[in-house]
This record gives C-alpha cells, structure tokens and sequence, in this order.
C-alpha cells in the first residue's frame, strides 16, 4: 500500500510538471510559428511586389517579350483588354488565364487562393494587378504558393519537436527529483515508525546533497527527538522518584498498622493514630505538589493582574506564624503583572525552604532595581553551596546533608517555585550572601496603574491560598 501511494505520488507529479510543461511549451510554439508564418508571408508578398515591378516597366514601355523568366514557385501573366494572354512564364506558356477575377473598379489590386489556378497544381495565392494602357487596363496575374499560418514545415517540425524535447526533459527531471526527495522522505519515514520509547536514542538521516529542505526537515525531526528523549528521561526520574517519596509514608503505615493489629492490647492507638495521620498528611503534601506541578507543566493560563508586590507579600507575611523572626524590607509601589495566587505560593515555598534551614531568621524583601522587580528571601542557616545552587530546583532533590533536618519537605516545593517564576517570565536563583541561602526572584516591572489603590485593596483578600503547604 505504502509503494503504491508512493508510486502514486511520483506519477501524479511527474505527470503534473509534465502537463504545465507541454502547455507552456504549446503556448511558445503556437507564437514561434506564429511569427515563422508572418514572415514567411511577408517575403512571399515581397517576392509578388519584386515581380510587379520588373513586369509592370516592361508592359508600358512596350517591350514585353512572351516568355517570361520563371521566378522560385512563381508564375505570371499578362493579358491585354482582350483578356489575351501576351506574357507568361514557361510552366504557362500558351495556356489559358489562370484566373478570372479582377481588381473592382475602384481598386488596382485583388487576390484570391485557388485551388488550383488553371495551368497550376496545388492551392496559390493568386494577384490580380490593373495596369493602364492607352487602350484600356491590362490584368497581370502572379501567383505564389500559399504560406500556412505555421509559415514552413521546417519550422512546424522544428516547433513540434523542441516541444516534445523540452516536455520529456521535464517528466525526467520531475521524475528524478521527486523520487529523490520521497526516498528521502520514505527513509525519515522508516527510521521514525521503527523508534519506541526503548529506542529514543535513535535518529533519523541526515540527507547529504542539495536537499535543503529535506535536511531542515531531517534537523527538525532529530531536534525533536532530542527533546522527547529528555522529556522523557526526566519523566522517568521523575516517576521513579515520585514513587520511591509515596512508598516511604505507604510503608511506614503500613507497617504501623499491621504492627497495631498484630498486638493491639499493647498498641497505644492514639499515638499510632497520629503517626498514621502524619503519614497522610506527607502523601497529601506530595500529590498536591505534583498536581501543580502538572498544571504549570501543562502551561495552565494565568490570572495576570497589577499588583504592589510589597503589599502583597507583607500582607501574606501578616497572616502567618513561624517558628523563626521574620526581618521584613518590603518596599511600596513595586508593580508587576502576576497571577496572585501563585506568587503567593512561591513565597510561601521559599519561607517554608527556609524555615527548615535557618538558625534564628528570616529576611524578605522587595525592591525595584530599574526595570525589575526583586524579591529576596534569606536565611542564616548553613546556605547551599555553588556545585548545588542549580540542583536543589530540581524535583524531588534533598540535599543529603539537609535531609535529617529537611524532613518536612516533599522535594518538590523549590522546583514549583522555580516553574511559577518561569511562568510569568522572570528568573529564580540561589546568590551569594554572607551567610544562609539567599533565593532572589527577579520579575518584570510595570508602571503604577491609576487603580493601584483597588489593585492593593484586593492584594488584601489573598487569604484563601495563604493557609501553609506541607512540604
């Protein structure tokens, strides 16, 4: 079926490229043989006029002789008022006129095609030509072979063959490069229906001559599958370490509650119960971390308003306790375009990533730095080092050297924070400081609105997502 539709596909085109060929090809030797006839016209009439003029002296001044000389595919006579022939060439020597008609009376000159002129074989044009005597007006008939509108058979064949030429030229070479290109085609073709998710390694060829669009298409497949095969990777670390974060809660209750049922007199249920519920209350920080995870990834729009990023974040600050003094520089009249919510998710994300690790404090501030909206969050714990300043967004990472204190944590909270500052076209990273870890977010500045007044009253009511997530 597949060679069939390529078969298809070559006929169809050649024959295409092939038909507009001959047509354009038909279209200039209609016009070439056109021209061909139109001067093969004119020097035929010249030929007649050239006769004219050598015979014409001859009839007035007296001196006509009998015979003629014969002319290329020409004949002539000269009749008298007595429709006498007193002239003619050889081929019609002592024969009857060769016409009939004559010029009308207001007219020196008439021609007509006859098919044959008396005496003659063949259609010719023949002229009819009034020379005035003293005793009335004399005919002289020349006839010449009649020109087709093609002008000669030389340029007919020479037209029909340059057609046919150019035509087969054309079916070949559109034959030669279309069954080039699909071969190409049908190789980038093969090569993808043979790639599984266990061979993503594999790549389609690369075309190496003049194919340009077949290697951009080529490039562009390969580029592709350098991307799935990323994506792909990173999806299974990604489950396989989704799955080792939801096994280890599922274990430990599973193993509490068998534990339970095995010696229940000796179980003390209200403790074992809020083990289990600390367990549950781990699996639900997961999956709703991987539930927002999954929107960002799927590029959910966002509700984009001006906000004063300072109120904002002061009014969220308010709202919460923490375990750690919290320093706040929150500068006033800081607008960007942001999707409330979420700013207000990856603030909380990064305070909890840094209550976790502080020693006694925590600053956040706001500022503008030119075109920039600047949110820092810092810390005076241990800090991150540079080697890891990149790898702690990634999902599911814990520093081995936090994990003892960073239990709380899902792994998750600093890759959604990342993809939240992604997603309204800003930047996340980890700067130096003196001491701790010092996360600065880096967003596009906006001109105060004429309604930041409302804009700030309504930062106010963010409370419904300012309730802390588990880590």
């Amino acid at each position: 079926m597949v060679n069939w539709k390529r078969s298809s596909v070559l006929i169809r085109r050649t024959v295409g490229y092939s038909t507009v060929a001959a047509l354009v090809c038909t279209g200039v030797s209609l016009l070439f043989l056109v021209v061909v006839g139109s001067k093969d016209d004119e020097s035929s009439r010249a030929r007649v006029t050239g006769a004219w003029d050598r015979v014409v002296p001859l009839i007035r001044e007296g001196f006509l002789p009998p015979v003629l000389p014969a002319g290329k595919d020409m004949a002539i006579q000269v009749l008298n008022t007595r429709n006498e022939v007193v002239a003619a060439t050889p081929q019609l020597a002592h024969k009857p006129p060769m016409a009939t008609f004559r010029a009308a009376s207001a007219s020196v000159h008439a021609e007509r095609v006859l098919c044959p002129p008396a005496g003659l074989k063949g259609c010719m044009t023949v002229f009819s030509y009034k020379v005035y005597q003293p005793d009335g007006p004399w005919l002289l008939y020349v006839s010449a072979p009649t020109i087709p509108w093609y002008g000669n058979t030389a340029a007919l064949s020479f037209a029909i063959g340059m057609s046919l030429l150019m035509t087969a030229m054309t079916a070949a070479g559109t034959f030669h490069v279309a069954k080039r290109d699909m071969t190409a085609v049908d190789a980038i073709r093969t090569e993808l229906a043979e790639i599984t998710a266990t061979h993503l390694h594999r790549r389609v060829p690369v075309a190496h001559n003049n194919q340009e669009e077949i290697k951009l298409l080529a490039g562009t497949v390969n580029d592709t599958l350098d991307r799935l095969e990323g994506a792909y990777k990173q999806l299974r670390q990604f489950t396989s370490d989704a799955s080792h974060d939801l096994r280890s809660p599922l274990t430990a209750m599973r193993t509490q509650l068998e534990e339970a049922l095995m010696h229940p007199d000796d179980t003390h249920w209200p403790t074992m119960t809020a083990a289990v519920l600390s367990g549950v209350d781990r699996l639900q920080a997961i999956v709703t971390d991987l539930l927002t995870l999954a929107r960002l990834d799927a590029r959910a729009p966002l509700d984009l308003s001006p906000t004063d990023l300072g109120r904002l974040l002061g009014g969220e600050l308010d709202r919460r306790t923490y375990r750690m003094k919290i320093v706040k520089d929150l500068r006033q009249n800081v607008f960007v375009d942001c999707d409330r919510l979420r700013i207000t998710r990856l603030l909380v994300n990064l305070l909890d990533n840094a209550e976790r690790h502080a020693t006694s404090q925590i600053t956040v501030s706001v500022r503008a730095d030119g075109p920039t909206a600047t949110l820092e969050v810092l810390d005076d714990g241990a800090g991150v080092a540079p080697e890891h300043r990149e790898i702690v967004f990634d999902r599911f990472t814990r520093l081995d050297a936090s994990r003892d204190r960073d239990s709380g944590g899902t792994g998750l909270g600093l890759a959604i924070a990342r993809e939240i500052a992604e997603a309204h076209r800003g930047t996340l990273t980890i700067q130096d400081s003196e001491r701790g870890a010092r996360f600065v977010l880096r967003l596009p500045i906006r001109e105060a609105p004429h309604t930041a007044g409302r804009s700030e009253h309504r930062a106010g009511h963010t409370g419904l997502f300012s309730m802390p997530v588990p880590r």
